[in-house]
Formats: C-alpha cells, sequence, structure tokens
C-alpha cells in the first residue's frame, strides 16, 4: 500500500460518498488510487467550485465535505472557496497535492507555499512529512472539521508521499489531541442565569445565526420557542432556523434586514444571540445591543464571545446541547402583549418596493417560485441583489436556505446546488443567481450534465453588476464605473450548448413558465429580465 492508497482507505473509513476536484500531477498518485474505491469522484471545470461543491453537500448532510486538487495554480485557486467555508463555518476536507519534499522551497514548476496561503482562514492544516503520518492526520483532520466550531481543515500531500510504501495501514478509532478540546455541553450555572433573565423579561427575543443548523438544532430551538413563546429573529445565515411561515419567526435582522425584525431587536429587553457571531451586515451598531437590555450570547466558539459587544451572561457550547438543556426546565414567560407588539409591527412596517411592470418584479418572481418548491426543496442563493431579494422573499418550509454569508463569494450558487443535489438525488435543488454571479461559475453547466444531475438555475438578468451599480448610485450620484454588462452572454445560446432547457420569463404575466420549469426531468436555465434600475431598497 503506498501513501495515496492509504489516503483513499481513510476517506472509506469516514464513509465518504463524493471527491469534488481537479488532478494534475502532484494529486495523480490520489486519483489513481481512487479509480477503485466506490467513492464517487466529479470533475469540475474550476478548483473554486470543488470546494463550493463540498460545501453544498456538507451543508445538506451533516457530513464532511471532501475536496481534491493538484499543486501551484489547482491549490491557489480553491482558496477562495476554503476562505468561504471558513467564513460559514462549514466542515471540510481539502487535499492538496504538492510536489516533491525534498524540492520544497525550491520554486520549482507548479510549487506554491499553500499551507502558509490558506493559514489565515483554515481551521487547521497539515503538511505531511511522513507517509506513516495519513491514518492519523486524516482521522484529525475529520475530527477537526466537524467538532467544535467546524470548518475547513488543509492536508498538503507530497507526491513522494504519495507514493511512498506504508509499513502498516491501521486507521485510528480515536482521536486523541491534548490541545484540541472543544466545549459541547454549556455550563450549568450559566443555563439558570438565563432561564432567571428569561423569567424576568417583558419583551424577550432570540436571535439566530447559522450556528443552530451548524448544530442540527432546528428541532430543539422550536420547541422551546413555542414551549415558551419567545418570538425569532435571524441573521442572513440562520434563515431555515425556523420556518419563514412560523407565526413566532420575524424575519432576518440588518442592513438589508425586515424593518420589523430590526425594530424588535431595538426594543427587545433580553435578547438571547444564538449561533451567531453578532458580525457588521447582522448588526452594524453592536454596542446597542447591550443598551437597556440583557444580552445572553450563546456559541460554541468561546472566541467569539465578547469579540464585538460584551454579553451580560455568556454561554459556550454547542447549540443542540444548550436548547436540549433549556427544553428540560419549566419557566414562565409572559410574552403576549410584546408579540401583539411585534405583529403589529409586522403590519405596518412594509419594505418599500416601487416594481416597473415592464420587467418582472423580484419580489413576485422569487414568492411564485418559493410557493411551487417541494416543502423540502433546497434554495440555494447567489451574491449580490438576488441574494437579499432571496433573503427577503423565499419562503423556507421543511427545506434548507444556501447562500454565502460571511465571504459573499460570487459564483457559489451552482457548484453548491450540484453538491447539494448529488447529495440529495431526491430532493429540488435550485440556484438563483444574477446574470454576473453566474458567469463565474457557469462552466459547471458541463459539471452538471455530466453528472446528470437536475439542477435547477434563476438568473435574473440587468446587464448590470446590481448590488455595486446600487451603491454607485447612492453614493456616488449614478456616476457608474465597470459594472455593465450589457447583454452578454445569450443564455438561450449557452442553454442548448449544454444540453439544458431554457425558458424566459419578461413580465410578471409569464410566471406560469416556473410550473414547466420545475417539472422538467433536465437541468435547466430561467432567464428573469428584471429592471436594470431595481434596487434593494426603495
Amino acid at each position: 500500500m503506498n501513501g495515496a492508497d492509504a489516503i483513499i482507505k481513510c476517506l472509506e473509513a469516514e464513509k465518504v460518498d463524493y471527491v469534488f476536484g481537479y488532478p494534475g500531477v502532484a494529486i495523480c498518485p490520489f486519483y489513481n488510487s481512487i479509480v477503485d474505491s466506490v467513492i464517487k469522484t466529479v470533475l469540475v471545470r474550476t478548483e473554486q467550485s470543488a470546494a463550493h461543491m463540498a460545501s453544498g453537500l456538507a451543508r445538506t448532510t451533516g457530513k464532511v465535505g471532501v475536496c481534491a486538487v493538484t499543486s501551484g495554480p489547482g491549490a491557489t485557486n480553491l482558496l477562495t472557496g476554503i476562505a468561504t467555508a471558513f467564513a460559514d463555518s462549514i466542515p471540510l476536507v481539502c487535499i492538496t497535492g504538492q510536489v516533491n519534499s525534498n524540492l520544497l522551497g525550491s520554486d520549482v514548476f507548479q510549487e506554491a507555499d499553500v499551507t502558509g496561503a490558506a493559514e489565515s482562514f483554515v481551521k487547521y492544516s497539515y503538511l505531511v512529512k511522513d507517509v506513516n503520518d495519513i491514518p492519523r492526520i486524516f482521522k484529525e483532520a475529520f475530527h477537526i472539521a466537524s467538532t467544535g466550531r467546524k470548518g475547513p481543515v488543509l492536508i498538503d500531500v507530497p507526491i513522494d508521499i504519495q507514493n511512498a510504501t506504508v509499513k502498516k495501514f491501521e486507521y485510528p478509532k480515536e482521536v486523541a489531541m491534548r490541545t484540541y478540546k472543544p466545549t459541547v455541553k454549556g455550563n450549568a450555572n450559566q443555563i439558570k442565569k438565563l432561564l432567571s433573565a428569561l423569567e424576568k423579561a417583558k419583551k424577550p427575543l432570540i436571535c439566530v445565526g447559522g450556528g443552530i443548523a451548524l448544530s442540527d438544532a432546528q428541532k430543539e430551538l422550536l420547541k422551546f420557542v413555542e414551549k415558551n413563546n419567545i418570538p425569532v429573529v435571524s441573521t442572513m445565515m440562520g434563515i431555515g432556523a425556523m420556518p419563514t411561515k412560523h407565526p413566532l419567526y420575524f424575519g432576518m435582522v440588518g442592513n438589508n434586514g425586515k424593518p420589523y425584525a430590526n425594530k424588535a431587536m431595538a426594543e427587545c429587553d433580553t435578547l438571547i444571540m444564538a449561533g451567531a457571531r453578532v458580525a457588521d451586515r447582522a448588526v452594524n451598531q453592536p454596542d446597542f445591543l447591550t443598551d437597556n437590555k440583557v444580552l445572553i450570547h450563546m456559541d460554541v466558539d468561546p472566541a467569539e464571545i465578547g469579540k464585538n459587544c460584551g454579553p451580560t451572561i455568556p454561554i459556550v457550547g454547542d447549540a443542540k446541547a444548550i436548547f436540549t438543556d433549556l427544553n428540560a426546565a419549566d419557566i414562565k414567560i409572559n410574552s403576549l402583549s410584546w408579540i401583539d407588539t411585534l405583529n403589529e409591527y409586522k403590519k405596518t412596517l412594509k419594505d418599500s418596493r416601487f416594481p416597473v411592470s415592464d420587467y418582472v418584479d423580484p419580489k413576485e418572481f422569487i414568492e411564485t417560485l418559493s410557493d411551487k418548491m417541494k416543502d423540502d426543496g433546497v434554495y440555494v442563493a447567489d451574491v449580490g441583489q438576488n441574494q437579499i431579494w432571496s433573503c427577503a422573499y423565499h419562503v423556507v418550509k421543511k427545506g434548507k436556505f444556501l447562500t454565502s454569508g460571511g465571504m459573499g463569494t460570487m459564483g457559489y450558487s451552482i457548484p453548491a446546488a450540484l453538491g447539494a443535489k448529488l447529495a440529495n438525488p431526491s430532493k429540488q435543488v435550485i440556484a438563483v443567481c444574477g446574470d454576473g454571479s453566474f458567469q463565474m461559475s457557469m462552466c459547471e453547466l458541463a459539471t452538471i450534465k455530466q453528472e446528470n444531475a437536475n439542477v435547477k438555475i434563476v438568473v435574473f438578468k440587468n446587464g448590470y453588476l446590481g448590488m455595486v451599480r446600487e451603491y454607485q448610485h447612492y453614493t456616488y450620484n449614478d456616476n457608474y464605473s465597470v459594472v455593465e454588462l450589457n447583454d452578454y452572454p445569450n443564455l438561450e445560446l449557452l442553454a442548448k450548448a449544454y444540453d439544458f432547457d431554457y425558458y424566459k420569463v419578461t413580465l410578471d404575466k409569464e410566471l406560469p413558465l416556473i410550473d414547466k420549469f420545475l417539472e422538467s426531468k433536465n437541468p435547466g436555465i430561467m432567464e428573469v429580465m428584471i429592471n436594470p434600475k431595481d434596487v434593494v431598497k426603495g
């Protein structure tokens, strides 16, 4: 057995189903060995997509996503995908080939110090120097990626290590890392303080972030809020933690959030931030969270607690474990008057939309698409105006809402949607993007067809980088610079080139086409013509 064979055995032991990647000389021993494995391989068209596909798989299954690329430009192309996963705490194991060990530091062909380059946005990284360390390293990598605050782990493997002979292969049954012991269970005294604070509250509120989905705590959260009648808002990454139309859910907070959600954050007297980082998109003035209110910050990563604002009650631990403990307690909270107030805000504080009848209104389109999607469908939003409209108007029922929140990486939706579809073949998966973000990953249309995956792609087309154009509209008085996309590409011809179905919606009255789009057994592109001067905020 050589090192490459050992890596495959490690992945099989971790029950890996898919490896997304792109071969090259420095990773060829790995790809030669995987041919004899039950693990399926997916050839991406650019390495960044490998991490995004692995992310889509991880976020819809709870498993660790795996990608493997070659050295040099293969590894550096992967870095944006790794950084995207790190910003949103997505568990990945990223394998990179590397030049011969004895040539490291010699600036030989396709050498890049990828462990050094990725240092600031991986949870941990390894440069394999001894082939016999492979089983231990891979066991540790999967453990680190999937526990505590989840995230990507990088393993850089020189080609001579992949070809070297393993003395004895034995995959460890357990991980023993003295310096890595993440906290799972919340401190009992802090939980008592939380419950005591809630009993005194007149206006309690829970703001949920991506940590709820990452810890699979949706059921425990729902049980707690229904049992105690506590209203909930979410960050962008927390969308889907509660069904959108649940009577206790009051929308997304932040600059692009619902006005009534932000009103709830401002007026509550006791706020639980659960699995959220208190980052600037959700809270642009963190100090106001501690103004005249009790702030309880619950997070699995102790480094996040107190980083942007000081909580009254900090609780370190896994959200699922903490909400399980909270549900075991009986408390009395009188929040009926507060909920009535929030419902009144919901009725009166409406989003300002001024649609133009000559184009499709994104609000109407997304609401119609949501209504027609299956209850457990997966909606993957890209970055830009399409992302904000998706956050505002998509209705999550029992499915998943995926997007790039922390890094805001354009081109995320199409590869992530493919990863989600391959991992969940029976589920409906829709990627929604703008004509700018679409062009950042449209090469993966070939991968979708090669994998025979029925992924649906919606392209909001306005001929601009819409979010930047909107910023320039407000900030520079319509002095537009480097934002015009014009009318390219021709999506109908492009769909034909890749054997995709093609649909075009130019007016709201044509929205019934969505039925045909969703029902087709073939992957499809739906081009949606929107007002070039439309804005997220009126």
